[in-house]
């Protein structure tokens, strides 16, 4: 599931696979993914994301360390690997390394050397959902080392002039599956792509949360 830079002991991956409902974030802007786009669901851990992608009509690749929870994908492809070795999954020879995918879906889960290489694998007008803990969370459940929480903004500074931002949220998210100091995006590979004076892209809708 989450690897050593995230959260690492038995009880926490119990706990994270025994959440089988898709996080609201990811459901609420999975509807933007474009329609039979193919996703990437990164750090995949019990599949639960994926399932949702599926059930949605995508095409699902789920990537984990440890693919024991993934079983019962059926139809999707499932890659075994450690996202934080070497050769980088996106990298020359790495598991993915060549392909894009019209959605890329990481929650709970933060890597920073691989941060920079997701939105390069968004096609044009593929999504980005991300959503994993922040700094604040020590007052909850791990992670607890600031090497292993967002900063404030830092995912809006990831995609600055690179993608076009839906939604943002960073804050105490008490009401989450596990409640904690949460960070969290939705963004479009499309800023290139205009047909107005000024050369803005065009808006999408936002989907109504719960």
């Amino acid at each position: 599931m989450k690897n050593s830079n995230s959260l690492t002991d038995a009880e926490t991956r119990s706990r994270h696979l025994r959440i089988t409902e898709p996080s609201a974030w990811v459901k609420r802007f999975a509807p933007l993914i474009p329609e039979n786009g193919a996703v990437l669901d990164l750090a995949a851990g019990g599949g639960r994301h994926s399932h949702h992608l599926q059930r949605l009509g995508h095409a699902v690749t789920a990537i984990d360390r440890d693919i024991s929870g993934l079983g019962s994908l059926d139809g999707a492809e499932v890659i075994e690997a450690d996202l934080e070795a070497e050769p980088a999954p996106f990298a020359d020879g790495g598991a993915l390394h060549g392909r894009t995918f019209g959605g890329i879906c990481v929650i709970n889960y933060l890597h920073r050397p691989l941060m920079h290489d997701l939105v390069g694998a968004l096609a044009p007008g593929g999504v980005l959902i991300y959503e994993t803990f922040a700094r604040g969370n020590e007052a909850f459940v791990r992670p607890r080392n600031p090497d292993h929480l967002l900063k404030s903004g830092e995912l809006l500074e990831l995609v600055q002039d690179r993608l076009q931002v839906i939604a943002y949220e960073h804050g105490i998210d008490e009401a989450a599956e596990i409640p904690g100091v949460k960070e969290r995006i939705c963004a479009v590979n499309d800023l290139g792509v205009s047909d107005r004076d000024d050369g803005e892209p065009a808006s999408h809708p936002v989907p109504p949360g719960d």
